[in-house]
């Protein structure tokens, strides 16, 4: 996974956290995205059918984010991730980071953030694994 599409600071709006307060009130959260992908084709084509339209990935990106409230954000992550690897088939692989702007914390800090990579090939063998682990308990 050597040639990626970097999207940094995407910011979107959503009601995340476990506190009432947090669920209740919108909240601002930034995103950064990496995306995996072999960019050889497009780079040669000059077309943008050869890779990643990357103003979807962030208009999908924000939709999730702007979704159904999540205690946690490593939940909204995972999320993201998996329907980035599910919806566009060209990549590898996907890293996302995302950051809670302004949690409702005591202390002075700049926020705090989850970071998730995943790869395609990884996911799916743990989707066989998992699959054949659900069968063979309800085997049992």
């Amino acid at each position: 996974m050597a040639d990626k599409i970097i999207l940094t600071g995407v910011e979107a709006v959503g009601r995340h956290g476990c506190s009432e307060e947090e669920r209740s009130t919108p909240q601002t959260f930034i995103v950064d995205i990496e995306l995996y992908l072999d960019l050889s084709a497009a780079s040669k084509s000059d077309d943008l059918g050869d890779t990643i339209d990357y103003a979807t990935v962030i208009s999908d990106v924000q939709k999730i984010i702007g979704g159904t409230s999540r205690n946690l954000i490593e939940t909204v992550a995972q999320v993201i991730v998996d329907f980035l690897l599910r919806r566009y088939m060209l990549l590898e692989g996907v890293k996302v980071t995302l950051r809670k702007a302004a949690p409702p914390v005591e202390a002075k800090f700049t926020g705090a953030a989850v970071e998730i990579t995943r790869n395609r090939a990884t996911e799916s063998l743990a989707g066989i694994w998992k699959q054949g682990r659900q069968w063979k308990q309800r085997s049992l």
